[in-house]
């Protein structure tokens, strides 16, 4: 990790959804799947506070991020066009689990889907995707030539199974689920998975630094109080207290 931030420069910058843009930027950055990057694209102190963006995908230096427009700060990053620059500092954070197994599923919430392509790309074992979203899904298209079959939920019921995408993973057809999602999800993925599969989890917490001197992100974990920017944001399940 660098201690600094650092400019990247904006290749593409493209709304794919509803408030959902996938963003390309052209640097020397580096990462392992799981892990983020502080963002800031505006300059002087409004917003104040970076945002923390998982790692898409990195292939020759070239960082994808895919992020939802939620607040200010998104709003601004939103805006920006080819050819501007953003402020990074990273990456940040420890990532997944990448040990070869007979079959893993991934499990995404909406935007949770952000981390799991690089994943996908840098695992060696057989991987299913399971996706859910509120309405329309996106992204899933990306992971096609990565994994073996995608399913997709819709709350709405527009698209795929429709209802929540922890009504149709079964956890016994796999040795290790790797999931990313709102703590909803998450929480239910615990009981699916209790005595049935390994459960690794990546902790979508707000964050103010990143890098673990604000205590802001803190969880309770079997080992004490830890901070998902540092000691995460990815966990094995049983090591959370929900």
């Amino acid at each position: 990790m660098r201690d600094s931030y650092v400019d990247g420069e904006i290749l593409l910058n493209e709304k794919i959804s509803r408030n959902i843009y996938r963003l390309k930027l052209k640097g020397d950055f580096k990462g392992v799947p799981g892990q983020f990057y502080m963002v800031k694209g505006w300059s002087g102190e409004d917003p104040f506070l970076p945002r923390p963006i998982s790692i898409s995908d990195l292939e020759d230096g070239c960082l994808t991020l895919l992020y939802e427009v939620v607040g200010r700060g998104t709003h601004i990053i939103s805006e920006l066009k080819e050819g501007d620059s953003l402020s990074l500092l990273g990456p940040l954070g420890n990532g997944f689990n990448l040990e070869e197994q007979e079959k893993i599923a991934i499990v995404s919430g909406g935007i949770g889907i952000a981390p799991l392509l690089f994943l996908a790309k840098e695992l060696k074992s057989s991987v299913d995707l399971y996706s859910g979203f509120r309405e329309k899904s996106y992204y899933t298209e990306e992971f096609k030539d990565y994994i073996e079959e995608i399913n997709i939920s819709t709350e709405d019921g527009s698209f795929g199974h429709k209802g929540y995408i922890t009504e149709i993973l079964n956890p016994e057809n796999y040795d290790l689920v790797i999931a990313c999602g709102p703590e909803d999800m998450i929480s239910a993925l615990v009981k699916l998975c209790k005595d049935k599969a390994q459960l690794e989890i990546s902790m979508e917490n707000r964050m103010a630094c990143g890098i673990g001197a604000c205590m802001g992100c803190t969880i309770e974990t079997i080992r004490g109080m830890e901070r998902v920017c540092k000691e995460g944001p990815v966990f094995k399940a049983e090591e959370v207290i929900f």
